[in-house]
């Protein structure tokens, strides 16, 4: 996976994230009828997201980052679309199990392109990393603060729709272009691994 578009990429996702997260997480407490209900729902998330990380890590090498990228922000793009039509406190525990397992795809996968990166830049690890941080934090800072002057003029519900954009488009950026050379070795990896009788 090409690295300038997985940085794109990642900024947008975390930028989708920090527009919705706040308003989420009122919406799932305006939903549920007590402090229970609510930290039963944000438990759900941690609890799968802890379960699913051995899975989501074999998965990863199995299939290679930019797939299992992709299931990520087109797996959020639909569950930000469901979340503004949710009534019942049963479906956001539903949203809150798939949104732990695709929040566990995404962090896995982060760490695995971005240490594969470093590695292959290893003498400038240093700052590769805070070049990333750098600018995932700069998207999601300005979506924070575009949100905030977003919100007067738009619903919530409208928010989890331009999120839901947004995590689309990030996985057009992650499926579009031609394959690079660290594509073809992952290709060639992931082959490998697939021969291991482990």
């Amino acid at each position: 996976m090409n690295y300038q578009r997985f940085l794109r990429s990642q900024s947008l996702m975390v930028a989708a994230g920090s527009v919705v997260f706040p308003f989420y997480l009122l919406f799932i407490r305006n939903i549920g009828e007590s402090y229970s209900q609510f930290g039963w729902a944000y438990g759900l998330f941690t609890l799968i997201a802890a379960c699913s990380y051995p899975l989501i890590g074999k998965m990863t090498d199995r299939f290679g980052d930019k797939k299992m990228l992709l299931v990520y922000t087109w797996g959020m793009s639909i569950v930000m679309l469901i979340i503004p039509i949710t009534t019942e406190i049963w479906a956001i525990y539903v949203i809150q199990i798939l949104m732990g397992f695709l929040g566990a795809v995404q962090k896995t996968v982060e760490k695995t392109a971005l240490s594969q990166h470093v590695k292959r830049m290893s003498h400038t690890a240093g700052r590769s990393i805070g070049h990333y941080h750098l600018w995932t934090s700069i998207s999601s800072a300005a979506a924070i603060i575009g949100t905030g002057y977003m919100i007067d003029f738009l619903t919530i519900g409208s928010l989890f729709y331009l999120a839901s954009l947004m995590f689309f488009t990030a996985g057009i950026i992650l499926s579009r272009g031609s394959k690079t050379l660290s594509d073809k070795a992952e290709e060639r990896q992931n082959a490998d691994a697939k021969t291991l009788p482990f």
